[in-house]
């Protein structure tokens, strides 16, 4: 089977990503592509492996709890800007490092 990964597509896919690549590194890439796309390949001749249903997590009793989202107070800016060593108009000043 194959994934219709050329080195052309690599090249046109890292461009359009903005990824520069020499041509050392779009012929490793597309190297690993094929690696990759062999396992699928393999993963894929199991039998019946389309009947499996998708895993979303490794246990079976996994239960997601999320925390309610409930607003609280907030810290006064006072109490927090106390703990800096400078601050501006209720800012924290910080040495310039850029120009």
């Amino acid at each position: 089977m194959n994934s219709g990964f050329t080195p052309e597509k690599v090249e046109k896919l890292a461009d359009l990503l903005l990824i520069g690549l020499t041509e050392e590194e779009n012929k490793m890439l597309f190297e690993e592509f094929e690696i990759i796309d062999a396992n699928i390949n393999k993963i894929n001749e199991i039998e019946g492996i389309k009947e499996i249903e998708p895993m979303t997590h490794t246990l079976d009793d996994f239960e997601c709890v999320l925390r309610s989202d409930v607003a609280s107070d907030s810290i006064p800016i006072e109490d927090l800007l106390a703990n800096c060593d400078d601050t501006e108009d209720g800012c924290v000043s910080v040495p310039k490092v850029v120009g």
